[in-house]
């Protein structure tokens, strides 16, 4: 039986650079789709913090225009205005809930409530994205250093950390835990 001659540096470079560069392509494809849904749900965190606010700033108006119109219905009872005090009475109890238009307080307050709910679910993720993108990142960094080092080890060693990094990115998207 022949004795194998060990492979010259350049022979195990040539062997590393054909696996990790390949291996670098799939890592690089995880971080942008990871990029993505961190950019994704971020936005919807975003956009559902606005809504809450806007929604809290409508409400807001309402107890306001709802005082407004307290202050004026106790002026039209003094006053034994009762056909105003009537309409008054009506527009004040629209203000506290109005379920045809969905713009009374009761419903307004109910909605912002579920915005910020909202929000909070979609930041949830982030976290999770956040730590796989950064062992993505450490991955290729680790692939490249095993490209100039000539270094099984770290090849290894990246596809381990690439490996975390996608348990983590399937745990931030779909929060099993």
């Amino acid at each position: 039986m022949a004795e194998e001659k060990p492979l010259s540096r350049s022979e195990r470079e040539a062997q590393i650079k054909d696996k990790a560069g390949f291996v670098i392509v799939i890592m690089a494809l995880f971080l942008v789709g990871n990029t993505y849904l961190v950019n994704n749900f971020s936005g919807i965190a975003q956009t559902k913090l606005l809504q809450a606010s806007n929604t809290y700033g409508f409400y807001q108006s309402k107890s306001i225009k709802q005082s407004i119109a307290e202050g004026q219905l106790e002026e039209a009872k003094a006053k034994r205005q009762h056909e105003r005090a009537a309409k008054l009475q009506s527009k004040i109890d629209r203000y506290e809930s109005d379920p045809k238009t969905g713009e009374g307080k009761k419903e307004l307050l109910a909605k912002a409530r579920q915005q910020e709910v909202e929000r909070e679910a979609a930041r949830a993720h982030g976290p999770w994205l956040t730590f796989s993108s950064m062992l993505f990142q450490l991955a290729i960094v680790l692939l490249s250093a095993s490209i100039l080092a000539v270094n099984n080890r770290m090849y290894w060693a990246s596809i381990g950390v690439g490996g975390i990094a996608a348990l983590i990115l399937a745990q931030g998207y779909w929060l099993v835990l």
